[in-house]
């Protein structure tokens, strides 16, 4: 397994992930977009990933390596069709690279957030063995506002209606940071619009008890990603095998 990884600020890795990959020996590749990393050839690696930032999809007069980014993302899931997961920034990116549209939210959510799997969710193989009702980990403000008929919401709440999706049957989008571990707040408040939005949307003085209440869920969050990350590598070997038939 070869796996390639898009990041748009060095904290904002595959953070939990990167554990279960190095258990199972997969190789993978860190590109820092953000600091001029290069795009490499896609077609040596079978999953591509990309990560979060605290930029928007729009805002590529501040950051023209928006442009290449997309076009490669675009390229991976529409022309190569192989896997894809993306998280925060990379599900919105995704959206955009099908037809859909992005757009700032209604509200920001930072924080431990309620969500639940649609029907479609529910039997979606991607989420198997997952409950319907969700505890997630937010921190963004933008969301995707539309999607092409060839996908399919599998989660949602009441402030962003597609917290989670799937284009066709090989390219998954996530809202919320499933990848979190111990060090995610305290890294991620280190960047300076990062500690805007948390202390916008919680309040400086309730920034405490958001960090209780995270450590409180982190091995639920584990558990998760855990989870998510066997089913993806099962979807990988399973669309292996129906190539090779």
């Amino acid at each position: 397994m070869r796996i390639l990884v898009f990041q748009h600020v060095d904290v904002e890795h595959p953070g939990v992930f990167r554990e279960f990959w190095s258990d199972a020996g997969f190789d993978w590749d860190a590109i820092e977009i953000d600091a001029g990393d290069p795009i490499p050839v896609l077609e040596p690696y079978d999953l591509l990933v990309v990560m979060g930032g605290p930029m928007d999809v729009w805002d590529v007069d501040l950051h023209p390596w928006l442009l290449p980014e997309k076009s490669a993302i675009r390229r991976w899931v529409l022309d190569l069709e192989r896997p894809f997961l993306g998280i925060c920034l990379g599900h919105q990116l995704l959206a955009e690279a099908i037809g859909g549209k992005v757009a700032p939210g209604r509200r920001s959510e930072v924080g431990p957030t309620p969500a639940r799997l649609t029907p479609a969710g529910q039997t979606d193989p991607f989420f198997a063995g997952i409950s319907a009702d969700l505890e997630t980990f937010q921190w963004h403000s933008a969301e995707v506002s539309d999607l092409p008929e060839d996908a399919a919401i599998l989660a949602e709440n009441e402030v962003c209606a597609i917290q989670a999706f799937r284009f066709r049957r090989h390219a998954y989008g996530l809202q919320y940071h499933v990848e979190i571990t111990d060090r995610t707040i305290a890294e991620w408040r280190e960047i300076p619009a990062y500690k805007a939005s948390l202390e916008e949307a919680v309040g400086e003085e309730n920034i405490p008890k958001l960090v209780a209440e995270t450590d409180r869920r982190l091995p639920a969050y584990r558990a998760t990603a855990e989870r998510l990350n066997t089913n993806l590598m099962s979807l990988i070997n399973a669309d292996r095998l129906a190539s090779v038939r």
